[in-house]
């Protein structure tokens, strides 16, 4: 199978985003697609074998480069703000879990806000929990079994030429665009997955 970056266009003119920055970061969306097909593809006439040093680098850099390419997309659909917060399932369950809507924001503003580069990423368990999540590489820390949510890229190429080192403006800007009615779909989709409980005996 081949992936195809997918067409972000739409973003341009985005409050707080330069078309600048638009255009580096979906260059490097895009280098995250190529890669991926490329390392598929040599993948695919390699030597199965666990022991050839080859086979086992690409395979261990094809989870960074094909969660790369993923996240992005998560990010980037969950962007725009056509659609505002509205009363939905989804700000039902931060007010539940966290108490209110703004106890979850400011929970997830300081998550984003740590020191490093990553992502910061609300997820949803099986079993209905809702956790913001640090995220520092594509491919390693996320939670097995959990959906996400809501993306953040908190990469310094996401925000630097805009922003400076002042990420927390870059994070005000970002929560005025995200688009509410992408994240509201994706809780309603992982309310789907019932969780699974293994029983010991």
């Amino acid at each position: 199978m081949k992936y195809k970056s997918h067409n972000y266009a739409h973003l341009f003119g985005m409050s707080g985003f330069s078309r600048q920055l638009l255009e580096n970061h979906f260059t490097l969306y895009r280098s995250y697609v190529d890669h991926t097909n490329e390392l598929l593809e040599a993948l695919s006439g390699m030597d199965k074998n666990a022991k050839v040093p080859e086979f086992a680098e690409l395979k261990r850099r094809l989870g960074w480069e094909f969660n790369g390419m993923r996240l992005h997309e998560y990010y980037f659909d969950n962007l725009g703000g056509k659609n505002p917060l509205k009363k939905s399932p989804l700000q039902k369950a931060t007010e539940k879990e966290f108490g209110s809507f703004s106890a979850w924001e400011t929970d997830f503003r300081a998550t984003g806000a740590l020191r490093g580069i990553g992502w910061a990423i609300l997820y949803r368990d099986t079993t209905g929990a809702l956790i913001n999540m640090w995220i520092d590489q594509h491919d390693c820390g996320h939670l097995t079994g959990c959906s996400p949510i809501l993306v953040l890229d908190v990469f310094e190429h996401a925000f630097l030429l805009d922003y400076g080192l002042e990420r927390g403006e870059y994070i005000e800007a970002f929560m005025k665009n995200v688009d509410w009615e992408i994240a509201s779909e994706r809780y309603d989709t992982a309310k789907q997955t019932k969780s699974v409980v293994a029983r010991v005996s």
